[in-house]
């Protein structure tokens, strides 16, 4: 039982139910052949009888006629010769007539099972074309349905395929972009650039800071917040047009108290 009920799982699971149906009609073709074929033999069989029969009777005629010669040249004994083989034929007939008969009944009967076998036939093939027809439109549903929800096994096997690349792909954006952050900080060495590139962006780091300063320090001038810087960045002004006091680094200025000494006289004067 266990056997049987596997065997028959499995070929539940091969089974194509079109492919059912059309050995169905295929042996309904055969068995309306055979009936056929049944048919065309007993129809050969009962003009074979009639063949017979006519034979017979033309030899029944023929000795008939020959009875009535013999008669009538005084044979007597011929004629009764000839009427005896005639009576003979005639149970000959008899009986063929009777095989004939039979024949044609079996004949006509066969005949109508074919005819009903036939409608039969014609029925069960456009019955079996709109089951095909269904079956194979659900089929398509179905296939398509499992494809748009990813539940067959061929758009599984490419889901899986994308979400894989989606993954290796995350992983590798994550890889470059924890070594950019690695060569920025300079936890990484570049062996493409120079060595010491850890310094200079260092050095760039703090100038930039720098820049900030200077260009804070112009602005707060300009709006008369405080003095200018002695450092400040040439390119802010002249960007905007102007030419302030300061665009120019300032040359050292004699100091206040270096004056009066002129004043007072040289070296070597009275005093």
């Amino acid at each position: 039982m266990i056997f049987r009920s596997k065997a028959n799982n499995a070929l539940d699971k091969m089974e194509d139910p079109r492919e059912t149906l059309d050995y169905s009609y295929q042996r309904q073709l055969e068995l309306l052949q055979k009936v056929r074929r049944g048919v065309a033999d007993v129809a050969t069989s009962r003009k074979r009888v009639e063949l017979q029969i006519n034979q017979i009777e033309a030899q029944a005629r023929k000795l008939e006629d020959q009875g009535r010669k013999a008669l009538s040249v005084g044979r007597e004994d011929l004629a009764r010769e000839a009427l005896t083989r005639r009576g003979a034929l005639q149970t000959q007939i008899a009986d063929l007539r009777v095989q004939h008969d039979n024949l044609q009944g079996e004949e006509e009967k066969l005949t109508t099972a074919s005819h009903r076998l036939q409608a039969k036939v014609d029925s069960f093939r456009t019955r079996k074309e709109t089951i095909k027809a269904t079956y194979t439109a659900a089929e398509a549903q179905t296939r398509i349905n499992e494809a748009f929800s990813g539940i067959s096994e061929e758009m599984g096997d490419v889901g899986l395929a994308i979400q894989r690349a989606e993954d290796k792909t995350a992983s590798m954006q994550a890889r470059a972009g924890a070594i950019d952050e690695l060569l920025a900080s300079g936890a990484l060495d570049d062996f493409s650039g120079q060595r010491g590139d850890d310094i200079q962006a260092e050095l760039d780091r703090m100038g930039g800071g720098r820049d900030v300063e200077l260009e804070l320090a112009r602005m707060k001038a300009e709006l008369g917040q405080g003095p200018a810087p002695q450092g400040a960045i040439e390119s802010g002004p002249a960007q905007q047009g102007q030419a302030p006091s300061y665009q120019q680094a300032p040359q050292q200025q004699p100091r206040p108290h270096a004056q009066p000494t002129q004043e007072y006289g040289q070296p070597g004067e009275g005093r």
